[in-house]
């Protein structure tokens, strides 16, 4: 009765999850204002919105300036919108006295800062008693934001800092001599390794413009677009609707960067989609959760994460998003194979015509919503720069609106835009301004240095996998219930120096990390997405869980195969030829297709064990680059295609519990 009753009232499934986004997202708590303070809010978010793209064309202002300015911005807002407590009224007509106070002490604090940074710096970061202070109440303040918009994060940055002065007491390699007060908080607070360090100059730039743009892409209709064109491709194939929720869950993941709000929007329509097709409540769920995840690393925009990844690297951003079209295609390749396998072991069929866009129509009356992310990845390949090309796409989805009525933007919904971008990077903009303890501290007690040393003591003759095995694990449990952006940062700075010890090249490093750590997000036992699908599908989080990492798992594998021959990562192995990279790439496209037909149970029909244990293996083989195993595959899956095609039969549908 409940399962019909979500199905038949779409209205109730919006609002569950609704208050599962609010569990699991502080963002989803925030307080909202009405009368002249709502109106304040509206104005000052908008503003904040106006000097962001100010100053990321044409202003001229210092990146430590900018950095100061961001964060009391950030700080200031947080304590506006979130709540104290998660029983605090969330309707207001003024703050709390005590928010008032912490606003405007981030104002003096971060103030002073702004004031008198140049000075200290040119004095060698000599500080006096009140700057002591004010160092001090500046990591107060930035401790309550975190605790407020992601609590998580806020401990692991507890448990860093306090390593700091209790790292003398650990034995062994991650100990150190131990430094004193005035030492940690010059660092943390004055220095550009801390709280105004990389985390909160990535969130300055790359971050807000690209939260703006996705909110003004949501307000132009694109969403809506995305969801009808993926219909009109594949909504009538086997399995229809889990195909579109892969579709367009990856390019919405892609653009806002957050999965867990992916499957929370995305997931109330597509997964209702999947269970009236036939699909099982866990599968329907796991699929949403998997195909948000991955958007997170899936070119051309990555989710915001690329361009951080390109300004650690050095390198252009072209470079971080060529080298990850190959693992991005291979995961959503999987995934469309299972949700296809799926379908066909179950018997289903895809959506009646009747229940299909037009593809003209589509492309009509909606295709001109495609412009600013054309424009935007024209721009950047033509060399502008990511946060100029961000914001002239900005500028052309308002334009693109104004070609048609229907998707008009009118001056209401360019605010409404400005203020739900505004608010949106919030969050991740303090979990940005926190993660610079954790890098304050890697970076003054050397404890990335001495992480690897002691997992390289722990690997006999420093063997690359087992290296990436311990490295793995590490980014996924540091990315566990962080968004995918701040579980980069976090990763990046503990994990990458380990790898690039044992000889793996830089690009294929970050990227290694960067997958496990937006990953973490379908891992259980913290597997945010996968808990979410699963409040939406009615069914059980740790099946779901499960099943998302059985989803997902080409994913994790990939990795493996690009750490000592990154030849699966286009640009990056100079040794590799065109010619070799482009076999390695359709070798590991069949290897993927051989692992979901193994793990899902069907290939040219169903399979018994002996074939399922023949296409699992068949999948190393084919990642793995190389003639010999190539060849060994290739036989291997031959065999199997062979077996099945002169044994088959018409096949029963199995029953599933939909």
């Amino acid at each position: 009765m409940e399962e019909n009753s979500l199905q038949t009232t779409p209205q109730k499934l919006e609002e569950k999850a609704r208050q599962l986004l609010e569990e699991k997202e502080a963002e989803s708590r925030t307080r909202i204002y009405t009368g002249p303070m709502g109106t304040a809010v509206t104005v000052l978010l908008c503003l904040w919105t106006v000097f962001q793209l100010y100053y990321s064309t044409v202003g001229l202002i210092s990146a430590v300036s900018l950095r100061a300015i961001h964060c009391i911005f950030l700080l200031v807002f947080t304590f506006l919108l979130y709540p104290t407590c998660r029983k605090e009224k969330r309707v207001r007509g003024l703050p709390p006295v005590w928010d008032m106070a912490l606003i405007l002490l981030t104002v003096a604090v971060f103030g002073y800062l702004l004031l008198n940074y140049t000075r200290i710096a040119q004095n060698g970061g000599r500080i006096n008693q009140i700057e002591l202070i004010i160092a001090g109440a500046g990591l107060i303040l930035a401790f309550e934001a975190a605790r407020r918009a992601s609590g998580n994060l806020a401990i692991l940055a507890a448990v860093f800092l306090a390593y700091n002065w209790f790292g003398q007491f650990i034995p062994g390699k991650l100990g150190h001599n131990g430094f004193t007060l005035k030492r940690v908080l010059t660092t943390q607070f004055w220095g550009t390794q801390g709280l105004l360090g990389t985390g909160v100059g990535v969130s300055a730039t790359y971050i807000f413009l690209f939260v703006v743009f996705g909110a003004f892409l949501k307000y132009s209709g694109f969403s809506k677009f995305i969801n009808d064109f993926s219909l009109t491709l594949v909504g009538q194939t086997p399995g229809g609707p889990a195909k579109v929720a892969v579709l367009a869950s990856a390019l919405m993941g892609m653009i806002n960067g957050s999965a867990i709000a992916n499957v929370a929007t995305t997931g109330t329509i597509t997964i209702p989609l999947m269970k009236q097709t036939g699909y099982k409540k866990e599968f329907a769920g796991a699929v949403e959760a998997v195909a948000s995840t991955g958007g997170q690393f899936c070119p051309p925009i990555m989710g915001a994460v690329g361009f951080v990844m390109a300004e650690f690297l050095g390198l252009s951003y072209t470079v971080v998003m060529l080298a990850a079209i190959v693992p991005a295609f291979l995961y959503y390749l999987g995934l469309i194979f299972a949700v296809h396998f799926e379908a066909r072991r179950l018997g289903l069929s895809g959506l009646s015509k009747e229940n299909i866009p037009d593809a003209m129509k589509v492309i009509r009356d909606q295709g001109h919503l495609a412009i600013p992310l054309v424009a935007l990845i024209g721009l950047m390949f033509m060399g502008y720069t990511p946060l100029y090309a961000a914001v002239i796409a900005i500028a052309a989805t308002v334009a693109a609106s104004w070609l048609r009525k229907d998707t008009r933007m009118t001056w209401d919904k360019i605010v409404a835009a400005a203020v739900e971008g505004a608010r949106g990077a919030v969050s991740v903009g303090v979990c940005c301004v926190i993660i610079g303890v954790v890098i304050g501290t890697v970076t003054l007690t050397s404890l990335g240095l001495n992480m690897g040393y002691l997992i390289l003591s722990i690997v006999e003759n420093t063997n690359i996998y087992i290296t990436g095995l311990l490295v793995m694990v590490m980014s996924t449990i540091l990315g566990m219930g962080v968004p995918g952006v701040a579980a980069y940062v976090i990763v990046q700075a503990v994990a990458v120096p380990v790898l690039i010890e044992v000889k793996v090249l830089p690009v294929a490093a970050h990227m290694f990390c960067l997958i496990y750590a937006c990953l973490s997000n379908i891992t259980p036992p913290v597997a945010m997405s996968s808990y979410v699908a699963a409040g939406i599908a009615g069914s059980d989080q740790t099946r779901t869980g499960l099943l998302s990492v059985r989803l997902g798992l080409v994913g994790f594998l990939i990795p493996f195969f690009f750490l000592d021959n990154p030849v699966l990562l286009i640009g990056v192995d100079p040794a590799a030829t065109l010619g070799g990279s482009l076999w390695a790439f359709f070798t590991a496209s069949i290897g993927t297709v051989a692992l979901v037909g193994g793990l899902e149970g069907w290939f040219l029909r169903k399979s018994g064990w002996l074939e399922r244990l023949v296409l699992i293996a068949v999948a190393p083989l084919m990642l793995h680059p190389g003639t010999f195993t190539d060849a060994v595959g290739f036989a291997l899956l031959a065999a199997v295609i062979a077996y099945q095609w002169f044994t088959r039969r018409p096949a029963l549908p199995e029953s599933g519990d939909a």
